[in-house]
């Protein structure tokens, strides 16, 4: 409609629209988005969505990004999607190095005090591994300096646990995994599966582990050593111990002497996850007591 008084060409604005209008601003941007969710949605979806969509929000808010800067952003997550396929996860990555992957763990694994604390079991675990004796030895090779591992499985009251099933995988000398080196390592090494005797005992021989560090030659690499942050991870076994009727441990055991403790890149280092690997003749050797906790179910019944 034109009106006279207002001069040729002005349009008033219409006294009804055929919906309700919502303008999204900073104030209420969140809200705004969140209410195109449609109806039927599992809770829990939405609860994700929704807090996931006001953080994000909020960082904006709070950082005032350029245009520029925010497709730069866009980029990062670009760069970060291209370079992930089957053999690499650049993704996992992402969360692994800003500490997302640890504090899921951390959420959802805890324990009563006193139980050995999980971990990220990290991308180089193999279920297929093979079973080993008591006392044998998971070094296919023999490259790298002896080292001799005692451990010990008890409950919360120290009740030794017979029977307990170990699973355990490493780095080798250099820093590497057999399934990072197929064509330089033999399959399996440094990585087997035993049981606890019947005084919650195991021993196996392998090789003194080097720490390494994580890929920096993606985005996600690129991005945080840029920033100045570590990419090392400190020297480590890691073990996955499980015993019906109790909940399974799935960590790392940490060399104690390495100078990377305090900057691990994936979070991992817990103060009683560190382990004394000491001279032992003309090799090394390392003594660790694992703590299992009861299963929930197991400890509301009691």
């Amino acid at each position: 409609m034109i009106n006279a008084r207002a001069g040729a060409g002005y349009v008033a604005p219409r006294e009804e629209l055929p919906v309700a209008i919502k303008s999204l601003n900073a104030q209420n941007s969140a809200d705004v988005v969140m209410e195109r969710v449609g109806p039927g949605v599992k809770e829990t979806s939405a609860a994700f969505l929704h807090s996931l969509v006001r953080h994000l929000h909020a960082v904006v808010c709070e950082t005032r990004p350029t245009r520029d800067q925010w497709r730069s952003a866009m980029q990062l997550l670009t760069d970060i999607g291209h370079a992930t396929d089957d053999r690499r996860q650049e993704w996992v990555l992402a969360s692994d190095l800003l500490g997302v992957t640890a504090l899921v763990e951390e959420i959802n694994a805890q324990r009563h005090k006193g139980a050995t604390p999980n971990t990220v079991r990290g991308p180089f675990y193999r279920p297929d591994a093979p079973a080993i004796a008591n006392g044998g030895s998971i070094s296919l090779d023999g490259v790298g300096q002896a080292l001799l591992v005692r451990g010990r499985v008890v409950d919360l009251d120290g009740v030794a646990i017979p029977g307990a099933l170990v699973e355990t995988w490493q780095a080798n000398a250099d820093g590497y995994y057999e399934n990072q080196q197929p064509d330089r390592q033999p399959e399996f090494n440094l990585r087997g599966v035993l049981k606890t005797d019947g005084h919650g005992g195991f021993l196996y021989r392998t090789v003194r582990p080097a720490g390494y560090a994580t890929p920096a030659d993606g985005p996600v690499g690129r991005m945080l050593a840029g920033l100045g942050v570590s990419l090392r991870r400190p020297a480590h076994l890691h073990f996955i111990i499980s015993a019906e009727g109790f909940e399974t441990i799935s960590t790392h055991v940490f060399d104690g002497s390495d100078p990377d403790l305090g900057q691990d890149a994936l979070f991992g280092v817990k103060p009683e996850l560190i382990g004394d690997i000491r001279r032992d003749g003309d090799g090394w050797a390392l003594d660790f007591t694992f703590v299992m906790a009861r299963a929930r179910q197991e400890r509301r019944a009691a």
